[in-house]
């Protein structure tokens, strides 16, 4: 299995002079030094792969150990199409994806690896307006997966596998979305085509993605008694 971090952005709602993904948090490692320590429980460092776009070379400077491909388009396009890059560069094999600013217990990397099938990280504890929200279908794969949705189950969280055979409808779907589509769009648009993706509750685990200051203090809160 291989690992893409989709780290191309410029995190404007966050508001900092570097790529969102090396904020530090209160306790000292780095956003991606955080994703990094949980992925590498399960996959070695050459498996591991950086989209990087906004002001990359701080990135490359920091994990110059890791593959890295460039979204020289990062300012004009979405995660869909950073996603869609990190797909042609991996090739075929089964791949787990995650947004560059989630921070993650690290068993939630082993509930994705430990589905056998094509499928997608869930909070069902919470259902934001503002969050990606998904629908199941009566067999349990998931139907709907938007911002847009409403009566939803819960939250995507910015974690998801597409095992090898499903790699090249994904890839299909990327090609087809807007350049400022989420890789969400593709998933949909996938589902409609007969992707069959699962949601992996991990509700009971710590998982937060990073988009707002709020949404820092929170993690920080988290993270507070180890930084003593």
């Amino acid at each position: 299995m291989k690992v893409i971090v989709l780290a191309a952005g410029i995190g404007a709602r966050l508001g900092r002079p570097h790529p969102k993904p090396l904020t530090t948090l209160v306790h000292g490692p780095t956003i991606m030094d955080e994703q990094i320590s949980g992925l590498l429980h399960y996959v070695p460092a050459e498996d591991i792969c950086l989209v990087v776009g906004f002001k990359r070379q701080m990135i490359r400077a920091k994990f110059p150990y890791f593959a890295h491909v460039e979204n020289i388009d990062f300012r004009t396009t979405n995660t869909s199409k950073s996603l869609l890059l990190g797909l042609r560069e991996i090739g075929d094999c089964d791949v787990l994806w995650l947004n560059g600013d989630v921070v993650f217990d690290h068993h939630v990397i082993g509930r994705l690896i430990a589905e056998i099938n094509s499928c997608m990280a869930v909070n069902t504890a919470l259902v934001d307006d503002e969050e990606v929200k998904y629908r199941t279908n009566s067999d349990g794969t998931i139907a709907h997966v938007s911002k847009e949705l409403g009566d939803a189950l819960g939250e995507a969280v910015g974690i998801n596998k597409v095992s090898a055979r499903d790699v090249p409808l994904l890839i299909d779907c990327l090609e087809a979305c807007d350049d400022r589509d989420y890789f969400e769009k593709a998933l949909e648009l996938a589902i409609s085509r007969g992707l069959k993706l699962y949601p992996v509750d991990v509700s009971d685990l710590f998982c937060c993605e990073i988009d707002t200051e709020a949404d820092l203090a929170m993690v920080n809160v988290k993270f507070a008694g180890s930084a003593q």
